[in-house]
C-alpha cells in the first residue's frame, strides 16, 4: 500500500508559507531463484572477444518480474489548474542490496516540472519518448529478465539532462523529448563494432551525445495503435554516430480477459564517419490472458532480422519465446514463474547486435563459443508497496 506524507511545502530555504504538497513514498521488491544453460562470459577487449566455452548456472537474481526500485514523486497544487511535479527513483539489486544503473542514487528517474491540462513538461533524468510509446504495447511490460528492451527502445530508453512533454487528451498520449547528453555508454563487444556514447554538454560540441524523439498512442475501447521515434547522437571516436529507430504497434483487447499486440521497429545506426555499422527490423508479437482473478499468463514472440552488424550481412537472426505465469496473493504481494528460449542469442536476445545490454547491466546471457540456443526459467516472490 503506498504510504502519502503531507508536508508544508512552506518549510524550505526561502522561508515562504504557502500550500501542502502531495509526496508518495513508493517501491518494488523482486527476487527470484533462477537456471540457465549455456552461459559464457561477456565478449569485450579484455577477454579479446571470446566468451569462453562456459556452462549452466544456478544463482539468485533481483527483478525477474519488476526491477527492484524504491522512489518519491509528489505534486503540489499552485492553483489554476497548474501543478508542480517530481519523481526520484532508485533501482536496487534485492538480492546483494546493491544500487543499479551504475550505482546512481536516483538511476532510474529523476525529474521535475509543471502540469496543466495543456500537457506535463518535466526537467531531468526520464524515459524517452519511444520506450513511453511501446510500454503500452509490450505483453511482458517489460519483464526485466529477459526481456529485450534495449533492443527495442535502444540503450539508451533512459537519458541525463533530459526535457520532456506529455500531453493526455482522451484516448490520445503524445509525447516529445529532447536531451542535451544522454550520458550512456555502449561498450564495445565486438572487434568491428565501436564504443559509443557519453555524457555531451561539451563546449563547442552542441550535437554530442544528443538525442530527441516523439510518440503517439491512441486507445479507445478494445483497440489500440502507436507509433514512436528516437534519435540518438552518440560519441564515436572524436566524432558522433547517428542511431535512430522508429516503430509501430497495435493492441486489441478481448473480453476484459485476453489482450493481444504487437508491433514493428526499425533500426540503423552508422558511426562518426557515416560508414553503416547496424542496420535491423526488430518485430514482436503476443498476448496476456487473465485465467482467473489472481492468476495471469503472458507469452511473447521476439524476431530480430540483422541485415548488417560491423559489416557482416550473414549474421544468423535471433529469436526468443517467453513465458510468464503470474499468482497474485493480494494486491501487493505475487509470485511468479518465467522461463525464455532464445536461439542464435542469448536469453534477452543477447548478442553483439543488442550490445549484451541486459548481460552488462545484470547477469551474463552471453551464449559461449559452440553453441546457438539458450533455456532460462525462474521462479521469484515480488512485493509492491
Amino acid at each position: 500500500m503506498k504510504r502519502t506524507i503531507f508536508a508544508l511545502a512552506a518549510i524550505c530555504a526561502c522561508g515562504a508559507a504557502e500550500a501542502q504538497s502531495n509526496v508518495t513514498l513508493y517501491g518494488v521488491v523482486d527476487v527470484n531463484v533462477e537456471y540457465v544453460n549455456h552461459v559464457g562470459a561477456v565478449p569485450s577487449a579484455s577477454n579479446g572477444f571470446n566468451p569462453g566455452q562456459g556452462g549452466k548456472v544456478f544463482r539468485q537474481d533481483a527483478g525477474g518480474y519488476s526491477g527492484s526500485r524504491w522512489g518519491l514523486r509528489g505534486t503540489e497544487d499552485l492553483g489554476n489548474g497548474l501543478k508542480s511535479v517530481f519523481v526520484l527513483e532508485s533501482g536496487f539489486n534485492s538480492d546483494t542490496g546493491t544500487m543499479q544503473q551504475g550505482g546512481r542514487l536516483f538511476g532510474r528517474q529523476a525529474f521535475v516540472g509543471l502540469s496543466s491540462q495543456y500537457g506535463q513538461i518535466t526537467f531531468g533524468r526520464q524515459y524517452h519518448s519511444l520506450f513511453s510509446t511501446l510500454a503500452n504495447f509490450i505483453p511482458a511490460r517489460y519483464a526485466s529478465q529477459y526481456e529485450p528492451t534495449g533492443i527495442m527502445a535502444g540503450g539508451n530508453f533512459r537519458q541525463d539532462n533530459a526535457v520532456k512533454y506529455t500531453g493526455v487528451f482522451g484516448g490520445l498520449t503524445a509525447m516529445a523529448n529532447w536531451s542535451f547528453g544522454v550520458g550512456t555508454t555502449l561498450p564495445q563487444v565486438a572487434a568491428s563494432l565501436p564504443t559509443a556514447g557519453g555524457s555531451g554538454e561539451v563546449p563547442g560540441q552542441f550535437r554530442r551525445d544528443t538525442s530527441y524523439g516523439a510518440g503517439l498512442n491512441y486507445i479507445a475501447g478494445p483497440f489500440g495503435v502507436g507509433i514512436g521515434y528516437d534519435q540518438w547522437n552518440p560519441t564515436i571516436g572524436t566524432g558522433n554516430g547517428t542511431f535512430k529507430k522508429a516503430a509501430v504497434m497495435a493492441s486489441y483487447a478481448l473480453n476484459g480477459t485476453a489482450k493481444v499486440m504487437g508491433g514493428y521497429r526499425w533500426g540503423q545506426n552508422k558511426n562518426q564517419n557515416g560508414t553503416l555499422i547496424q542496420r535491423d527490423d526488430f518485430y514482436w508479437v503476443g498476448g496476456q490472458y487473465r485465467f482467473s482473478p489472481a492468476l495471469d499468463f503472458t507469452l511473447e514472440y521476439d524476431y530480430q532480422n540483422v541485415k548488417n552488424l560491423g559489416g557482416n550481412t550473414h549474421v544468423a537472426n535471433p529469436w526468443q519465446i517467453a513465458l510468464i505465469a503470474d499468482y497474485a496473493f493480494s494486491k501487493r504481494t505475487d509470485i511468479y514463474l518465467t522461463t525464455a528460449y532464445s536461439k542464435n542469442a542469448g536469453l534477452a536476445m543477447e548478442s553483439a547486435a543488442s550490445n549484451f545490454a541486459t548481460s552488462l547491466t545484470l547477469n551474463s546471457y552471453a551464449l559461449p563459443n559452440g553453441q546457438n540456443s539458450m533455456f532460462g526459467v525462474a521462479a521469484g516472490i515480488r512485493h509492491v508497496f
